[in-house]
């Protein structure tokens, strides 16, 4: 981390599962506004982990999810 301070934001969280990909916008994050490094809370990160495995059940190539806030 550069030091600089966060601020509440969205971020897009993508993941490639080998058979797929998937990608997730509007993602709840902090976000620092020196050199844009994100942190995603450990509820958000459960839920990102939750739409993932949901998304490589279905089997598909591509998903691209809003996530609702």
């Amino acid at each position: 981390m550069c030091g600089g301070k966060k601020k509440s934001s969205t971020t897009t969280f993508s993941a490639d599962y080998g058979e797929g990909i998937i990608i997730i916008r509007n993602v709840n994050a902090e976000v620092c506004i020196q050199c844009g490094e994100e942190w995603i809370d450990d509820k958000t990160a459960a839920k990102l982990e939750t739409i993932s495995s949901e998304a490589q059940t279905k089997k598909r190539q591509l998903e691209v999810i809003a996530m609702n806030n």
